[in-house]
């Protein structure tokens, strides 16, 4: 599997089981570990991942860090664990901050598991800033940050551009905050301003107070009326896949969760074949994911007509049907699904 197809699986798990990790060792073993092996790392490696790290010139016996990530023999990257139930807060930083200052590590992580922070020296040369430069609920992922934490992967981390990236985040969501404050109290300027046009009178405390709720939902509407023209767009490639001509109205009904188990394989699948060429064709018994459209070419098929669920992979012409819980299991079965996408990868 892909970087982000393993960061994926991960986000699901958390979506699942964070009411389980109620301990510190809870995290690492079921969210640390497993994040850092998606991004490449020898997590049994110690001289790559090295648990329980500790350093002399920090200067309190016995005070370790939970990891530390070493790249082409430096000490590059420190993660503070603490249990999923903590709200992480600037204390928590203590020990990152003092190994900082005395390794040549680069970046902190401070999670809870599901909440991450990353820190880094954008203040002050080797001095780590007490504000995070990235903040992120892993258990929600999406496409641009997917991007920047692909940038920390072992086979593509580079200091230099990683923090490059950094100073563009740090200013970015302090905008991102700014312009979040302003649309839930429009200051007095921006209310003169969008409504100059509108209203030639003079603009007194009354005028204002008329003026600001207005602008206040303006702002929403125009967040809300974009989304929604993503997800119509989104519903609209939904809507065009082809269910299979012979069918008769009534008898075949393809479902959300068909529908939904379709895109999960078009997207484990999309580094090898275009997403165009993916296609659906239901059918009375199964719900047929193929590619060209082509009965020759079947990618999977999902078994979900009946109260237990198969998803059947081919790795020859004969299907073998397994046994699923849930959509999420579909995951399970990536590197089978991307083994036949390549066989049809060139046409």
């Amino acid at each position: 599997m892909s970087v982000e197809d393993r960061l994926r699986v991960l986000a699901d798990r958390i979506k699942i089981h964070s009411n389980t990790m109620l301990t510190e060792e809870a995290v690492k073993t079921a969210v640390i570990l497993p994040f850092l092996a998606a991004l490449d790392y020898d997590v049994f490696n110690p001289g790559e991942v090295i648990p329980e790290f500790c350093a002399d010139a920090v200067g309190k016996k016995g005070e370790k860090v939970d990891y530390a990530i070493k790249i082409e023999d430096e000490i590059r990257i420190l993660i503070e664990c603490k249990p999923i139930s903590v709200s992480l807060e600037k204390a928590h930083l203590a020990q990152l901050y003092r190994y900082f200052s005395v390794t040549n590590a680069k970046f902190a992580i401070l999670t809870n598991g599901r909440t991450f922070h990353f820190h880094t020296d954008l203040v002050a040369p080797n001095r780590l800033d007490e504000k995070p430069f990235l903040t992120f609920d892993l258990s929600d992922i999406h496409g641009p940050l997917m991007g920047e934490l692909k940038k920390f992967a072992k086979n593509e981390f580079d200091v230099d551009g990683i923090l490059q990236a950094a100073q563009r985040l740090k200013y970015t969501s302090a905008i991102k905050r700014e312009l979040s404050n302003i649309m839930e109290n429009p200051p007095e300027e921006l209310v003169r301003m969008v409504t100059s046009d509108l209203y030639q009178g003079r603009f007194t405390s009354q005028v204002r107070e008329k003026f600001t709720p207005m602008v206040k939902s303006a702002f929403r509407d125009v967040i809300r009326e974009a989304v929604q023209s993503r997800l119509s767009s989104a519903l609209a490639e939904t809507e065009s896949i082809e269910v299979s001509d012979d069918a008769h109205e009534g008898e075949i009904v393809t479902t959300e969760e068909e529908i939904e188990g379709f895109m999960i394989v078009r997207a484990l699948v999309r580094d090898l074949i275009k997403p165009s060429r993916v296609t659906m064709r239901d059918q009375k018994s199964y719900c047929g994911i193929l590619v060209d459209d082509n009965n020759r070419k079947p990618l999977t098929r999902l078994h979900f007509n009946r109260s237990v669920k198969y998803i059947g992979l081919f790795d020859g012409e004969k299907e073998d049907r397994v046994k699923i819980e849930s959509l999420d299991d579909i995951y399970e079965h990536a590197d089978r699904l991307r083994s036949t996408a390549a066989v049809y990868q060139n046409g």
